[in-house]
C-alpha cells in the first residue's frame, strides 16, 4: 500500500450529493477545484451520481465555492431519504419560465435584434445592442468560467465557446454569436435533463422503502420514522402496506411482491420465521415483523450505495474517453488557429472570411456529444439492471459480460437449488401402506443426524404424516451404511443398498437392483427401507434442478456463448445425469475448491473471457479467478453483494442472459456513440474546405449530436428481458 493510500485511510472520508452539474467536464473541474482546498487530502467526483467522497475536512460553503462557476448546490449525504429531496420538491414547484428565465430572455432578445435587423439594417446601433444584450444575458456565465480557464491554460468546451463569441464579436457577427450562446445554453439544457434522466433510474429506488413504519413497543402501537427504528423491535405491516424494514416474520403469513428487490415478478409466499426486505410490498396477509438491520443495513439501502458507486466506477470505454478528451480540445484549438491563419497569410485569402471559419471550427470542437456518449449509458444501463434484480457493480463488468465466451457454473445452489427433495417413493411390500412406511422411515431419520433426513421429514411434512411421537427404541448409526431402530417390536433399516446386501436374512431381487440402478443413473441417491426379512420401500433424494436453468443455458448457448461447465464435487454419475438434464456442454466433477480454480484458469487460456456463477460465499478463488464472478442469491446475502462482480439478486438464471443482452446492447451503443459523436464532427469540419460552415450550423451540429447521444444512451433504459 502507498503512502498516500495509508494517508487517505486516515483521513475521515465525507460523502456529500450535488445539484447543477450539466456535464462530464464540469464535474471534473469541481473535482479538480476540491481536491485544491486547504484541508482536503483528495477528493472523487461520482458524476453518474451526482455524488463527491471527499477525504479530511470541508464545509459545505467551501464546496459551493469550489462549484460556484456552475452555480452547484451542495449537502450531506442521507441514507434515508432522495438526494436533496426537499430541494427537488422546491425545484418542481418553480414554473418552467421561471426556471429557464435566462434562456427566454436571451432568446427575447435576440429575436428583437433580427426584427431590429429587418427594420433597421445588420449595422444599426439598436440591432447591435440588442444582440449583445442577448448575448451578455445568455452567456455571463459561460464567458466568465471560459476566461477563467483561458488564464488558466485549462482547455474545455467552455473555453472552446468563451473564444468563439470573442472573436465572433470583434468580427462583428453579432446575430451568429447570439444564436451560437443560446444553443449552447440548450445543449447544456438537454444534456443535463438527460443526465437526471438517467441518474432517476436509480434515485427512484431510494423512494421505494417506507420512511416511517408502525411499530409495537411496550404494548403500544406508534408510527416511527424508520431512522429511529432499533434492531428488535416489531413492525405491524397491514396487507396492502409496502414493508419499511428488513425483518423476519415473527407471526402470520402472506403473499409478499419482491419485485423492486429480487426482479421476481411473481409474489413469493412468507411464513414465520422467513426473512422480508424493506420495499418489498405484502399482498395478503397481516404481519408482525422482527427488526433485524438498521436502515442504512437494509437490503435495499446497499443496493442503492453499491449501483451509485457502480455509476462511478469507469469503464474502459470511459477511460478512453477521458484520455482522448485530455488531447482533444488543445488540437482542436491548435487546428482552428491553422485554418484562421494560414489561407489569408499563404494563399491572399479574407481575413475576416477564414477567422470567421477557425471560429465555426472551435464550436465544432466542442466534445459535449462525445463527453456524454459513456457514461449516460453506463449509468441507463446500470439502473435497468438494478430494477430487473441484477446487481452490477460497475461499468468496467458490464462491458466484460458482454465480450464473455465461456461461463462456468457451480452445482449446488446455482444450477439446482441446493436442497436435497424425495424424488421417488415406492412401496414394495404388500403388509405395509404408503403412510405408515412414510412414518416408520421419517421416526428413523428423525432421530438422525444423517444430512438426507431433512428431506424425508419434509415429505412427511407435506402429507401430512405424524412422526415425532413414534416410539423408537434400540437407535443406532450403522456408519457408511444407514441406521435401525425398533418400532412395534419389529427391526427396521433405512440405508444404502450395500446395507441390505449384507443383512442376513435379507436378500436384494433383480427388479429393486435394476430400479436402484436406473435411479442412481438419474443422479439420485437411493435408499431402501425394510426388515432383516427383505425391502419394504425404496426412497430416491435428490438435489433438484431450479427450474429456470435449462432455460437459462439454453438462451446462453443461442447468445453464442461458446462453452458451459458445470462444476462440482458429486461422482460422475450424478454430475452427468444433471449436466445432461440442464443441458451444460461439458462437466467437471469430483473437484475440490483448488481444482475448480485450476479449470477456471483452464478456461481463461483458451477463451480469454470467462465469468463464474455461484453462490457468493463457496468457490471464492474460482469467483476471484474468472473475468467476472458472478453470485446467486443476493438478496440478504450480506458476502454475495459485497464479493461479486456481479449479484443475481432472485436465485433466477434467466436473469443471465438479459444481462449478457444488456451488456452486449450497452457496447453497442457506446460504440455507435462515439462514432457519431465523432462522425458528425468530422463532417462538419469538412465543411471548412469550401468555406461553407458557419458558426450556427457549427453549435447545431454539436447539440444535435448531443440530442442523439443521450436519448441513444437512455434506450438502455427500456431493454427488456424478453423482446
Amino acid at each position: 500500500m502507498s503512502e498516500q493510500q495509508t494517508k487517505l485511510m486516515d483521513e475521515e472520508m465525507n460523502t456529500y450529493r450535488v445539484q447543477g452539474f450539466s456535464c462530464a467536464n464540469c464535474a471534473g473541474k469541481f473535482e479538480k477545484n476540491v481536491k485544491h482546498l486547504p484541508n482536503v487530502q483528495d477528493a472523487k467526483v461520482n458524476f453518474g451520481a451526482s455524488k463527491i467522497s471527499v477525504y479530511g475536512e470541508v464545509t459545505v460553503e467551501e464546496l459551493e465555492k469550489a462549484g460556484a462557476f456552475e452555480n452547484l448546490k451542495v449537502a450531506p449525504e442521507k441514507t434515508t431519504r432522495a438526494p436533496a429531496a426537499e430541494d427537488k420538491e422546491k425545484e418542481e414547484k418553480v414554473p418552467f419560465y421561471k426556471k429557464h428565465s435566462t434562456l427566454l430572455y436571451s432568446t427575447l432578445f435576440m429575436a428583437l435584434g433580427f426584427v431590429s435587423m429587418g427594420v433597421n439594417g445588420n449595422g444599426n446601433v439598436v440591432t447591435a445592442l440588442l444582440f449583445i444584450t442577448s448575448m451578455l444575458v445568455g452567456g455571463t456565465s459561460l464567458m466568465k468560467t471560459g476566461l477563467q480557464n483561458l488564464v488558466r491554460l485549462e482547455f474545455d468546451m467552455r473555453t472552446l465557446m468563451t473564444v468563439a463569441v470573442i472573436g465572433g464579436v470583434l468580427i462583428g457577427e453579432w446575430a451568429e454569436v447570439s444564436i451560437v450562446v443560446i444553443l449552447f445554453a440548450i445543449s447544456e439544457a438537454l444534456e443535463r435533463f438527460s443526465m437526471e434522466r438517467a441518474r432517476k433510474s436509480i434515485t427512484s429506488l431510494m423512494d421505494i422503502a417506507p420512511k416511517e413504519a408502525l411499530v409495537r413497543r411496550g404494548g403500544q402501537e406508534m408510527m416511527v420514522h424508520v431512522d429511529d427504528i432499533a434492531v428488535g423491535d416489531i413492525m405491524i405491516v397491514k396487507p396492502g402496506q409496502k414493508i419499511a424494514m428488513d425483518g423476519v416474520i415473527v407471526n402470520g403469513y402472506s403473499s409478499i411482491n419482491q419485485a423492486a428487490i429480487t426482479g421476481e415478478s411473481v409474489p413469493v409466499e412468507k411464513f414465520e420465521d422467513d426473512e422480508v426486505f424493506a420495499g418489498t410490498l405484502n399482498e395478503e396477509g397481516f404481519l408482525e415483523v422482527e427488526i433485524t438491520k438498521l436502515v442504512e443495513d437494509t437490503t435495499i439501502a446497499k443496493i442503492i450505495h453499491l449501483v451509485e458507486e457502480a455509476q462511478g466506477e469507469r469503464a474502459p470505454s470511459q477511460a478512453f474517453i477521458d484520455k482522448f478528451a485530455k488531447y482533444y480540445t488543445p488540437v482542436i484549438m491548435v487546428i482552428a488557429a491553422l485554418v484562421a491563419v494560414l489561407p489569408p497569410l499563404f494563399f491572399g485569402a479574407s481575413w475576416e472570411t477564414w477567422v470567421y471559419q477557425g471560429l465555426a471550427v472551435l464550436v465544432v470542437g466542442c466534445p459535449c456529444a462525445l463527453v456524454i456518449s459513456t457514461p449516460i449509458s453506463i449509468v441507463s444501463a446500470i439502473g435497468n439492471a438494478a430494477k430487473k434484480g441484477v446487481l452490477v457493480k460497475g461499468g468496467i463488468y458490464l462491458e466484460e459480460i458482454g465480450a464473455l465466451k465461456a461461463i462456468a457454473f457451480d452445482k449446488t445452489g446455482t444450477l439446482t437449488k441446493g436442497v436435497p427433495v424425495v424424488t421417488n417413493f415406492e412401496v414394495i411390500s404388500n403388509k405395509v401402506d404408503e403412510q405408515k412406511m412414510i412414518a416408520i422411515i421419517t421416526a428413523l431419520e428423525y432421530r438422525s443426524q444423517h444430512p438426507l433426513a431433512a428431506a424425508i421429514m419434509n415429505k412427511a411434512d407435506e402429507e401430512n404424516v405424524s412422526y415425532a411421537d413414534i416410539p423408537v427404541e434400540d437407535f443406532s448409526s450403522i456408519t457408511g451404511k444407514g441406521i435401525t431402530g425398533r418400532i412395534d417390536g419389529f427391526s427396521y433399516y433405512v440405508g444404502n443398498p450395500k446395507l441390505f446386501a449384507e443383512l442376513s436374512k435379507s436378500s436384494v431381487d433383480n427388479k429393486i437392483e435394476n430400479t436402484v440402478e436406473s435411479l442412481q443413473k438419474q443422479g439420485k441417491t437411493v435408499m431402501l427401507a425394510g426388515t432383516e426379512n427383505g425391502v419394504e420401500a425404496i426412497i430416491a433424494v435428490a438435489d433438484e434442478v431450479r427450474e429456470t436453468s435449462k432455460e437459462a443455458l439454453h438462451k446462453l448457448h443461442q447468445s453464442g456463448i461458446k462453452k458451459t461447465v458445470m462444476l462440482t464435487g458429486d461422482n460422475h454419475s450424478t454430475a452427468n445425469a444433471i449436466g445432461g438434464e440442464v443441458g451444460v456442454t461439458d462437466v467437471r466433477s469430483e473437484l475440490l475448491p483448488q481444482d475448480k480454480l485450476e479449470v477456471i484458469k483452464e478456461l481463461k487460456t483458451k477463451y480469454n473471457h470467462v465469468a463464474m456463477v455461484g453462490d457468493g460465499v463457496n468457490d471464492a478463488p474460482a469467483l476471484a479467478a474468472s473475468t467476472v464472478g458472478i453470485a446467486m442469491g443476493g438478496a440478504g446475502t450480506d458476502t454475495a453483494l459485497e464479493t461479486a462482480d456481479v449479484a443475481l439478486m432472485g436465485d433466477d438464471l434467466k436473469k443471465l442472459p438479459f444481462t449478457l443482452k444488456l451488456s452486449r446492447k450497452t457496447l453497442n451503443i457506446i460504440k455507435a456513440n462515439i462514432a457519431f459523436a465523432i462522425g458528425i464532427k468530422v463532417l462538419a469540419l469538412l465543411l471548412v474546405i469550401p468555406g461553407w460552415l458557419t458558426l450556427w450550423i457549427a453549435i447545431l451540429s454539436d447539440m444535435g449530436a448531443t440530442l442523439i447521444v443521450a436519448l441513444n444512451g437512455m434506450r438502455l433504459m427500456r431493454v427488456k428481458e424478453e423482446e
